[in-house]
């Protein structure tokens, strides 16, 4: 859990309950500091309508709930409960899970406020990647609730303490640099000092003169950034920040193409190839293991295995990203399917799209079996849905007694000739039914995803699945970067996202998905009919809990904690219910067509290109 931000320096009990009965779900959680016991800390979760407050004690040598493990750091504590669920626990055993952080709200909407990496991070990035005069805004990790300001000097990097005082949970607070002028935001101190230089003591004067972007988000702020990216940016001839990010992804690939692709390239392999330089990176490639040893080069196939970047140890979703077959790769894609296990294969691409053929048609008529090789197909149905048609194939393995294997072929033909489209809804149905279908399969294999080359559209689908999977595993305040998940696929598949126009459309489909969610989790709210003066608060209005209610820890892994939560929410009278909107089934999201969404929110929706570049 990379982000430090769960942590809320300036909130009240009563605000930290209001907040995650407003913007969290159940197991979302924050930490805060105690207002009874000043140097400690109060970690408080919602727990289905009810919100439970945990005293965190800080001795001044470790930190511990009052019993059990003892940490050095606050965010080590918060880590290791969250992910090991079972060891937080009441006096009854009821266990209190930590899901979701809600993050506290980025204090600017700014590109170059980069929350919470470190500054060791900081001089990495501006010193790899930036140039004398590139500055930066960062959390202090060393002070929550203040800031750093980092800036490249002469090829060195200087940090610049930025002071946030707050005299109450209400204000906004004011912005100083240790001395003189205070501001009332942190965009009013740096434009300050992008005209009036600072001085360090040893005399060097502090430029501040290009910002260093973040790509970095808090995923339910990415209606924001939509906004800062569509600006023009008169430094790039008043190109918008889409292209500035996606001509950085153009350039680093540009530096780092150093991986091999000679088995793609080897005369034998030409024929297999639909195009002769989009090629397989050697170290992610796939091979086909049952082959005859007699045929030079029978185990390469042009694909790739893709796996989001995660934590160590932890059970990614993996991808195999293909290009659309050739007459003579069908059989060869077939054995790929069988050997992977895959059940679940998503093709983005129409056999032929403006008179040229994208890729050779893989399966038999409806109703018809036929051999591919070793293995024998069955067309058991095939369903049209407006976007798509989801074909039933059954697939066996000649000469073996392995049971038969039911796959799902979903063919996506909503995508236009050109560009991309134009409602983003469309896509993320296609994705929720794949998804669906394929989280139900046990011990299921890679998804399959191929368009024509493998990169463009299949990168756009692959990267915008990842994104989705981290939401809802983190919830709508974990933090996503666009950006830097197509930099990570592009170390195992080059290109992948190929246009400008399909960068877009990522940012796009994100928004979209998250204002959906979002909406549903405002009808909840109002069907659930909160009342917040009917709360009942703790010692310290929700502010922790009362150590003196805490019994001994039954034992070092597991301290028992009594909760102080919220009474139940009340209840909506009769007559409130009859008018309360429908929420969608929660584990289907409908996804309006997004040109009435954005008519409903009064939101201009923004220019799209008429050509990707």
């Amino acid at each position: 859990m990379g982000s430090r931000r769960w942590f809320h320096p300036n909130i009240s009990g009563i605000e930290a309950e209001q907040l995650l009965l407003d913007r969290g779900m159940d197991g979302s959680f924050l930490a805060r500091p105690s207002k009874s016991q000043p140097g400690d800390f109060t970690l408080s979760v919602r727990r289905l309508s009810e919100v439970t407050h945990i005293k965190i004690q800080n001795t001044g040598d470790f930190y511990d709930l009052y019993g059990g493990e003892k940490f050095a750091t606050l965010a080590e504590l918060v880590e290791h409960y969250t992910q090991n669920q079972n060891q937080l626990r009441e006096k009854n055993g009821e266990i209190i899970e930590l899901k979701f952080p809600l993050n506290s709200a980025d204090p600017t909407t700014e590109r170059w406020f980069h929350g919470h990496i470190s500054g060791k991070e900081a001089e990495r990035l501006m010193m790899e990647q930036g140039k004398n005069g590139s500055f930066l805004v960062r959390e202090s990790q060393s002070k929550p609730g203040d800031f750093v300001l980092s800036v490249r000097c002469n090829d060195k990097i200087t940090h610049v303490m930025i002071r946030h005082q707050k005299l109450s949970a209400l204000d906004d607070g004011k912005y100083d640099v240790g001395g003189g002028e205070k501001f009332d935001s942190l965009t009013d101190l740096v434009e300050h000092y992008k005209k009036n230089p600072m001085v360090e003591t040893s005399g060097t004067v502090v430029h501040l003169k290009q910002p260093f972007n973040a790509t970095r988000i808090n995923a339910s702020s990415i209606e924001d950034r939509v906004k800062e990216l569509q600006k023009d940016n008169p430094v790039h001839e008043g190109k918008a920040g889409f292209w500035e990010e996606f001509e950085f992804l153009q350039q680093q690939e540009c530096r780092q193409d150093t991986r091999s692709r000679k088995e793609g390239a080897r005369p034998e392999n030409k024929t297999k190839n639909r195009y002769k330089n989009i090629l397989p990176f050697d170290e992610t490639r796939v091979k086909l293991k049952d082959i005859d040893v007699n045929v030079p080069c029978a185990e390469y196939i042009n694909a790739n295995y893709v796996l989001p970047e995660g934590e160590d140890g932890e059970r990614k979703k993996q991808y195999i990203a293909t290009q659309g077959c050739l007459p003579a790769t069908v059989n060869d894609y077939w054995k790929m399917i069988w050997q992977e296990n895959t059940r679940v294969i998503v093709m983005t691409t129409k056999e032929v799209e403006r008179g040229k053929n994208k890729c050779t048609r893989y399966w038999p008529e409806p109703g018809t079996k036929k051999s591919y090789g070793i293995l024998l197909i069955r067309h058991l149905s095939e369903t049209n849905f407006p976007d798509y048609t989801l074909r039933e194939l059954e697939v066996t393995k000649e000469g073996e007694n392995n049971p038969p294997r039911t796959i799902y072929h979903y063919h996506f033909k909503a995508w236009p000739d050109h560009g991309v489209p134009g409602d983003p809804g469309c896509v993320l149905n296609f994705l929720h039914e794949t998804n669906t279908k394929q989280d139900n399969i046990p011990d299921v294999g890679p998804m399959v995803v191929h368009c024509s080359a493998g990169i463009g559209r299949t990168g756009t689908f692959i990267v915008v699945d990842i994104i989705l999977n981290l939401i809802k595993k983190f919830g709508l305040d974990c933090e996503i970067d666009i950006q830097k998940t197509i930099q990570h696929m592009r170390t195992q598949r080059s290109g992948m996202v190929q246009t400008e126009a399909q960068y877009k459309f990522v940012y796009m489909a994100v928004q979209h998905h998250i204002e959906t969610v979002s909406k549903r989790i405002a009808a909840q709210t109002k069907v659930a009919g909160r009342d917040y003066t009917n709360i009942k608060y703790s010692n310290e209005d929700a502010g922790g809990m009362d150590p003196r209610l805490v019994k001994p820890p039954p034992g070092p892994t597991s301290p028992a904690i009594p909760p102080v939560s919220t009474g139940p929410p009340t209840a909506p009278r009769p007559e409130q219910a009859k008018t309360l909107p429908q929420t969608p089934e929660p584990e289907k999201p409908v996804y309006e067509n997004v040109g009435k969404l954005r008519e409903k929110q009064n939101f201009r929706e923004p220019p799209v290109p008429k050509k990707p570049t």
